[in-house]
């Protein structure tokens, strides 16, 4: 008879440390994020609470996030910032480590999950109406112009099991167009050994955030979207080259 092999070490570590604490630091954070809206209080408390959120579950993962190429990206501007997708641990990584005031898309009915979705449905993040995208996203992005904030966008649309570059879409690249924002290339290598897509275990880990030059949409149209995704697709897939896994894996959703 086979003997069974206990999980490992980290997956203990993750199912009886990690995920009771990370679950903790959302419901802190979210309620004092949700609660500071429901006081009227402004500025930028709420997106605090997010980095600190972030802070705290790198720290305490053991994530070791070096940076290169943020002094190409002037501040103080609103940018579409477009990043390759490997891991749940990219959302942190991106809002802990970009000095900008940054919000996310998501879909609609994660407005409604408690702590985090409450957080998210009021603070600005883009939360889309499947049935009428366009119209919902449209809005909610010259909202974020107005008030000098960036977007975050993973453009492949879901995460990479194996470190393989998938198709950027074009929607968010018309989107980008539409509302005059600049779009700023990001490359993430390293986060999926965090944590796979499809795993539960987390480990210890390092990864590699490099930010690349911002790109003018000024003067382009919606019929050059698709040529707009697949440059900042070349600049991405140029800086992950080489962290793909040796053996492909499903790419399923």
């Amino acid at each position: 008879m086979a003997v069974r092999r206990l999980p490992s070490f980290h997956w203990w570590r993750t199912v009886f440390f990690l995920i009771p604490a990370i679950g903790f630091y959302t419901a802190v954070l979210g309620t004092l994020s949700v609660t500071s809206g429901l006081l009227g209080i402004r500025g930028p408390f709420a997106h605090g609470c997010a980095r600190l959120w972030s802070w705290l579950i790198l720290a305490t993962t053991g994530v070791d996030v070096t940076v290169k190429g943020l002094e190409r990206v002037p501040p103080g501007q609103t940018y579409v910032f477009l990043s390759n997708h490997q891991s749940i641990y990219d959302i942190p990584v991106l809002f802990w480590h970009l000095p900008f005031d940054l919000r996310i898309i998501a879909k609609e009915s994660l407005g409604r999950f408690p702590f985090i979705g409450w957080h998210l449905a009021r603070t600005g993040h883009v939360l889309v109406d499947r049935a009428n995208p366009g119209a919902s996203a449209f809005r909610q992005v010259n909202e974020l112009m107005e008030r000098k904030r960036s977007l975050i966008v993973f453009p492949e649309g879901t995460r990479s099991p194996d470190g393989r570059l998938g198709v950027f879409r074009a929607g968010i690249f018309r989107l980008a167009i539409d509302s005059g924002l600049p779009v700023v290339p990001v490359a993430l290598r390293g986060s999926r050994h965090v944590m796979r897509k499809g795993h539960l275990t987390t480990s210890p880990g390092r990864v590699l955030l490099e930010v690349f030059a911002p790109i003018s949409t000024e003067g382009l149209t919606r019929d050059d979207a698709k040529a707009l995704a697949d440059r900042v697709r070349g600049i991405v897939a140029a800086a992950v080259a080489g962290d793909e896994d040796a053996s492909p894996t499903s790419t399923g959703a």
